[in-house]
């Protein structure tokens, strides 16, 4: 018997009462932001995928002016492709369009650093960052 079991937003499968972690290394990452959310905010109990969507859509000041929102260029379905300010395409945000979403840390680190200073004029925090994954993970 084999079935899958969600932990902590971890996948393990189940094969006749024993578990085996499979942990992608987006499961690692969101495992580290998590780590790092819980020691700056003792009261952190998860990501939620309710607050990435809110963020996701929301228009936020403090950022440039001509990107208000993630959605300026991303859409507001993220699971259908974008369009950079400057008329580029963006493959969708959505990890069922695009699998490999969230899984290279260097490329997570490189966009949010750029794109978070773009909207909101900031860094994203942990939390963010987080919830922002967590929803694009179930689109």
């Amino acid at each position: 018997m084999r079935s899958l079991l969600i932990v902590g937003g971890l996948a393990a499968a189940l094969v006749t009462g024993t578990a085996a972690w499979a942990a992608s290394p987006r499961d690692d990452i969101l495992a580290a932001l998590a780590t790092q959310a819980k020691a700056e905010q003792p009261a952190f109990t998860g990501f939620d995928a309710a607050r990435g969507k809110t963020f996701f859509q929301s228009a936020h000041s403090g950022g440039k002016p001509d990107t208000p929102s993630c959605t300026t260029c991303h859409g507001m379905d993220p699971r259908q492709p974008g369009q950079t300010r400057a008329g580029k395409s963006i493959e969708p945000m959505a990890v069922s369009q695009q699998p490999a979403r969230f899984t290279d840390q260097e490329k997570i680190d490189k966009w949010f650093e750029r794109n978070c200073s773009s909207v909101l004029g900031r860094a994203c925090t942990v939390v963010e960052k987080g919830d922002f994954i967590t929803y694009l993970s179930q689109q």
